[in-house]
């Protein structure tokens, strides 16, 4: 399960996420992560089983959190199968079938949006 957690420093300088791990003991994949000296962002991955958990504890900290079902949106009908996507992605998000359609995987997505402003027909669209 993909999460976005915002946090603030005005609620203080603890790693939260370090912090969150050490308490629960699951271990939390950083996908992204933009943080200087007022407060940050980062989009974590967590098992799914464990997403409540990881979840409460980094509120009790004082972040937020919000869960994302969907990261990029694919509009089938505006896509020409163009492959813009394909070259500038740096996770390996499309790739083309067998008949050469472009297909999406969703849960390698990282939210970077590099595929937004390449797609030349409006086809993709972040989920944020």
């Amino acid at each position: 399960m993909k999460l976005i957690v915002t946090f603030s420093r005005k609620r203080g300088r603890e790693p939260v996420i370090a912090q969150v791990v050490r308490d629960t003991g699951v271990l939390i994949n950083v996908e992204r992560a933009q943080i200087d000296s007022h407060e940050g962002e980062a989009l974590i991955e967590v098992p799914d089983e464990a997403c409540q958990l990881v979840r409460e504890r980094m509120e009790a900290l004082g972040a937020t959190t919000r869960r994302l079902d969907r990261t990029i949106l694919f509009d089938r009908n505006e896509c020409v199968d163009c492959g813009a996507c394909i070259s500038i992605c740096p996770q390996e998000v499309f790739s083309f079938d067998e008949a050469w359609r472009l297909t999406v995987d969703e849960s390698r997505c990282v939210l970077c949006g590099k595929c937004v402003l390449a797609c030349p027909h409006h086809a993709l669209s972040l989920q944020l």
